[in-house]
């Protein structure tokens, strides 16, 4: 079994799902009281979203490929960075290590391909859903990203910032939510990315009606196949 290696704190909360999740798919896989070999960093969220709030990424570039070259000297085998938003500088990350980054948009992009899907829509933060680093990586495996309009931004940021990081679920915020999913289908959406690990506590299969792709549970499998395939 390989060492997986986990930067996270961004925000905590989906680094528990991380690491939750890594543990009981591996012990799924494997039975007993089989467990995954991990190496976590986590690095201050505040830090990092004032810097990305001031939009200084070379900061956060630096900050996270430290994260990383730390991993990698505990012994990790290949890294994971446990953020949609944060994959900005995912290159970076990967440029500074000797270990592999097994990057999210590959990932999310083999399970659109694998099911089927050539258009999808994409829920996350402003940054995911304005910049362009997630949706050009899925469009270099042949998916096209379809975001939702401006004026839904801030709410989705909103609901992720302001509720999820603090484990606050709240049933008026998944109504918005959802009702943001369906303009996407609207507009052609064979499936939703849930881009962000947060957007998985408010958003399950059973609220939307389009096929929801939880981009950290596809992440979190992706890392047990590698770590389980050596």
């Amino acid at each position: 079994m390989q060492t997986i290696g986990l930067i996270g704190g961004m925000s905590w909360e989906s680094s528990a799902v991380y690491y939750r999740d890594l543990n009981l798919g591996v012990q799924e896989r494997l039975g007993g009281l089989s467990s995954p070999r991990l190496v976590l960093s986590t690095v201050d969220f505040a830090e990092l979203t004032d810097l990305e709030e001031h939009e200084r990424w070379d900061q956060v570039g630096e900050l996270l490929a430290e994260a990383g070259r730390g991993v990698e000297r505990a012994g990790a085998d290949f890294l994971l960075l446990c953020t949609t938003t944060f994959h900005k500088v995912a290159d970076v990350v990967a440029d500074a290590v000797g270990i592999p980054l097994l990057h999210l948009g590959d990932v999310v992009a083999e399970a659109c391909t694998t099911g089927g899907h050539t258009t999808v829509g994409l829920i996350g933060t402003t940054v995911a859903m304005e910049d362009s680093f997630f949706v050009d990586r899925l469009a270099e495996h042949g998916v096209t990203v379809l975001v939702p309009e401006a004026k839904h931004h801030e709410t989705l940021n909103s609901a992720i910032y302001d509720e999820l990081v603090h484990g606050d679920v709240v049933d008026a915020t998944r109504r918005r939510v959802v009702a943001i999913t369906e303009e996407l289908w609207d507009a052609g959406a064979e499936a939703i990315l849930l881009g962000c690990t947060e957007l998985e506590l408010l958003i399950r299969q059973a609220d939307i009606e389009l096929p929801a792709m939880p981009c950290t549970t596809l992440h979190v499998q992706a890392a047990i196949d590698r770590a389980l395939s050596a």
